[in-house]
């Protein structure tokens, strides 16, 4: 039977499909600490007291990208380049959302619009990677090789989540709101188009590598294009609502160490 878990039972036990899903997974998070950590540096005088969440948030990405390349390496693997066609935070800037890495670069103070921005996008993509994480946990939080850093990317996934939704909360409460509003569903009707895309290409080259057949692929592929249905209909909605979280200040201290996967 075609399910969730045993699609992602056979990705990871496959030294060559493994190494391919963590290498994309390493890159991404990566990315996403650079520019957590350039935003960080450039919050205009009247937010400083984000900057210190900003990095928090960076630290946690960059320790995810560590993360991801430990397990491979407790497996004796090493990355493999990501292919252009899964590279999902690049191919969301190419759609114009989220901040340029161009802008990023330059030494210029970003303005209060440009953080309603970096937020926006942030709240749409870690919803997504909220629900991601936890679908794996529900799964695999008991797994020998992969529990622990599910458990312990879900529970910052979360964090990052509510932390969105605290800050877009306080700024429309500042007289941003309509900007808000309009920039989350700007960012989430491209982001389903870009992850639907994505989860396209990355099943591809899986079917290649674990030599699934067409039919399979096939399959798959229909259930990708069923959800991104969904989705444009009437799921990104779920993206663009705004409600104070349980979890206040998320962001609010130091992130926690992953020394376990050093």
């Amino acid at each position: 039977m075609l399910s969730a878990r045993s699609l992602f039972q056979e990705i990871i036990d496959n030294d060559e499909s493994f190494r391919l899903f963590c290498s994309i997974a390493a890159s991404g998070e990566s990315q996403g600490g650079w520019e957590n950590t350039r935003i960080a540096a450039l919050v205009p005088r009247g937010e400083r007291d984000l900057a210190p969440k900003i990095t928090r948030h960076g630290a946690d990405e960059d320790k995810h990208g560590r993360i991801f390349n430990a397990l491979l390496k407790k497996r004796g693997l090493t990355p493999v380049p990501v292919p252009a066609d899964t590279d999902y935070t690049m191919l969301l800037e190419r759609q114009g959302i989220g901040l340029a890495h161009a802008r990023l670069r330059a030494d210029r103070l970003l303005t209060v619009p440009e953080i309603v921005t970096y937020l926006a996008h942030s709240r749409v993509t870690e919803q997504r990677a909220s629900e991601q994480m936890e679908l794996l946990r529900r799964d695999f939080a008991d797994h020998p090789e992969m529990g622990r850093a599910v458990k312990m990317i879900s529970h910052d996934e979360d964090n990052h989540l509510a932390y969105c939704h605290e800050e877009l909360l306080r700024l429309a409460s500042a007289g941003h709101g309509h900007a808000i509003q309009r920039t989350l569903r700007e960012c989430a009707l491209a982001e389903i188009r870009v992850y639907r895309d994505v989860s396209l290409a990355v099943m591809a080259h899986m079917g290649r590598i674990l030599g699934w057949p067409r039919t399979r692929t096939a399959l798959l592929a229909l259930g990708i294009h069923v959800v991104y249905g969904y989705e444009r209909a009437v799921g990104w909605r779920r993206m663009v609502s705004l409600r104070m979280p349980e979890r206040r200040n998320a962001l609010g201290g130091p992130a926690a160490p992953a020394a376990e996967f050093a």
